[in-house]
């Protein structure tokens, strides 16, 4: 959930040969990552992904700048730090994966183009739409009134934040109270931590125990305190809860809410330079997945169904603008 100004870093290739957690277990030989002794089929990793496609619309072709459709190339930056299930290197350490290229491809496809992937660090992702080089980009990113004034929007996945606890923990977030006294782990800097400060001073108010907030360096560490016990939860982007679930089988999800806050549901979306003439391309293409059903193939794989919109938007409501 790119609003944040600061993000974890991931280690990437390590996450995916499963070595983020010592119950996580990659099988070599297909390339796939899942907990230890789950017999049923894992998330793959490996470099051939046996991509889900989609056919070309030429009505959704003919919304495109005739510039870009003769080209025959739909250029997208992502970023190149984004944490699994995003956008990440393949077990090669090489090969782009993830839900956002999955989605990414399945837009191309239905507009007859074909894509290609440029991952550079966060900040450049928008110096490349400013100046053009892009035609979009898919990294996560956040709809913002402040970004509204300088790009357009076609949303396609819902922008949300989750509380990852240990497994058998018995603990269900609802609201504040749910973390009146607890030892939450959470990233300096981001959206979750402006919201669980915020959460702590509803509990104080209300007289009940603060949140007791622990900051780490490095994803690897919020796991291991979660499992010695030094922590009770992390909150974090549900992407990244969710492919952590799956993928070391140690913790569970035990509270999904709104990246926006209380009030307002956070949406991801493709984001374009402003009247740059691709936005209704995007959104026109991402309902036809959403109907053709190969949208929510891509979900399910990466364990995100429960991020799914129903249409794609232009330009919505977006998180408020920062006060100076």
């Amino acid at each position: 959930m790119k609003t944040r100004r600061t993000v974890l870093t991931a280690l990437a290739s390590l996450t995916a040969l499963g070595l983020l957690t010592a119950c996580g277990a990659g099988d070599a030989a297909v390339g796939e990552i899942k907990p230890e002794g789950q017999k049923d089929t894992g998330i793959n990793v490996s470099p051939n992904q046996n991509r889900i496609h989609t056919a070309k619309v030429d009505a959704i072709a003919a919304k495109l700048p005739a510039a870009v459709r003769e080209r025959g190339t739909l250029v997208l930056g992502v970023s190149a730090k984004s944490n699994p299930p995003l956008a990440f290197r393949a077990t090669d350490d090489k090969t782009l994966i993830g839900v956002e290229v999955d989605l990414a491809t399945l837009v191309a496809d239905a507009l007859g183009l074909k894509p290609e992937f440029n991952p550079v660090s966060w900040e450049n992702l928008f110096v490349g739409l400013d100046s053009g080089k892009y035609d979009g980009v898919f990294s996560n990113v956040t709809v913002t009134e402040e970004r509204k004034d300088k790009y357009d929007f076609a949303t396609y996945r819902l922008d949300d934040l989750a509380f990852e606890a240990k497994k058998g923990s018995g603990w269900t977030v609802k609201g504040p109270e749910d973390v009146s006294g607890k030892r939450i782990a959470v990233g300096s800097g981001t959206n979750q931590e402006k919201i669980l400060v915020d959460w702590s001073r509803q509990n104080e108010k209300a007289g009940r125990k603060g949140v007791d907030i622990k900051y780490y360096d490095n994803t690897t560490d919020y796991y291991l305190a979660l499992q010695s016990g030094r922590i009770d939860g992390y909150l974090g982007p549900n992407p990244t809860v969710a492919y952590h679930v799956a993928s070391a089988g140690q913790t569970e999800a035990v509270g999904k809410f709104s990246g926006a806050g209380a009030g307002l549901q956070g949406k991801i979306a493709a984001t374009t330079k402003k009247d740059s003439g691709l936005v209704a391309a995007y959104a026109a293409a991402i309902d036809h997945i959403v109907e053709n059903g190969t949208y929510a193939q891509v979900l399910k794989r990466w364990g995100l169904s429960n991020e799914a919109v129903r249409k794609s938007e232009i330009n919505p409501p977006g998180l408020p603008r920062t006060k100076s």
